[in-house]
Parts: C-alpha cells; sequence; structure tokens
C-alpha cells in the first residue's frame, strides 16, 4: 500500500512540474503584452556640486583653501598625486533630454587659491529654467506688496519697557547622588 502511495504522489509532482512549465510558455505573450502598457518610472539622476557663474565670479585670486570651500562647496574629486587642484564636476540625467555635464577644475598655489578652468557655467536662474522646461509653465504669483495691500494693516506698537531682570542665583555646587543610598 506504502509503494502505491509514494508512486502516485512521485506521478502527481511529475504532472505538476509539467504543469508549470506549460504555464510559463503561455506567460510570455502576456507579459510582453504588459511591458508594452507598463512602462518603468524612470529618475532625475544629479550627481556631483552644481557651481553657478555668480561662484565662478566671486572667486578671487589669493583666496584659502577654506574660502574657496565656502563658495564652491567640497570638491567632487581631490588627488593624492595632485594635492594643488579640486575638480568639480556635475551631472544631471533626465530621462528624454541629453545628459548635462559641467567641470570646473580649481588650482591652488600652496594653500592660496590661483586660477580656475572649466567650462562656462550657467547663471542660477538659467539653470532652474532648464529644469523647468518639460514641466508646464504656471503663473508666478507678484511677491511685492502695494502701498494700498500695506496700509490695511496696522503698524506695530511699541512694546513697553520690560521690568529689571531679578538677580540669578548662583549654579549649585554640590548635586544629590543618582543612586539612592539603600542600595
Amino acid at each position: 500500500m506504502f509503494a502505491q502511495v509514494h508512486c502516485s504522489a512521485r506521478l502527481g509532482l511529475f504532472v505538476l512540474l509539467g504543469a508549470s512549465l506549460a504555464a510559463c510558455g503561455s506567460l510570455d505573450g502576456a507579459t510582453d503584452r504588459l511591458a508594452s502598457v507598463v512602462t518603468p518610472y524612470k529618475i532625475d539622476v544629479v550627481q556631483g556640486n552644481f557651481v553657478s557663474r555668480e561662484q565662478v565670479q566671486a572667486l578671487q585670486p589669493g583666496m584659502g583653501r577654506q574660502q574657496v570651500r565656502d563658495i564652491l562647496g567640497t570638491p567632487l574629486i581631490t588627488s593624492l598625486f595632485h594635492a594643488d587642484r579640486w575638480e568639480y564636476v556635475f551631472t544631471l540625467k533626465r530621462p528624454g533630454t541629453p545628459v548635462q555635464t559641467r567641470k570646473l577644475t580649481v588650482y591652488f598655489q600652496g594653500d592660496t587659491f590661483e586660477r580656475f578652468e572649466g567650462d562656462e557655467m550657467p547663471s542660477e536662474s538659467e539653470f532652474v529654467a532648464t529644469l523647468e522646461k518639460n514641466k508646464p509653465q504656471r503663473a508666478v504669483p507678484v511677491l511685492e506688496a502695494t502701498e494700498a495691500q500695506l496700509a490695511r494693516f496696522p503698524a506695530p506698537s511699541p512694546k513697553p519697557e520690560a521690568a529689571p531682570a531679578l538677580p540669578q542665583s548662583a549654579p549649585a555646587t554640590s548635586y544629590p547622588p543618582l543612586e539612592s543610598p539603600g542600595r
């Protein structure tokens, strides 16, 4: 009896395996149709430091390394073999648009800024305009108030003088123990 059950289980396993292999073959056409309808979301890939024209114009020969770092940010590439050179590389990959790559190399003489070389950098407003190309344009609200709008709000009244501050007591010089003495 046990041998008959074992043989039936083996036959059932082979039938199940064959059916699942046959099902895989029939799913190929369905996955192709589904892949043509559903497309994956592709994200924008931003790598490196964006350096604007305004930042490059702020660089002056004779600045220290920390001053340059404050203006441009941390360099993407620093080399042990070229200690007097910092590389700033910016790459933006967006679906449906060509890859934007900008490079700027900053040279130092010792610890002082000497010169820079690289691509022409866009201004911040030009860069933002390139980001907004694919998005629908919307009206930008005016952010200035007219005199009539300002007249609707009363001027703030001066605050009364505060009472003189009370002298503060000196901080405690001894503190209670952290654990109770009964332990």
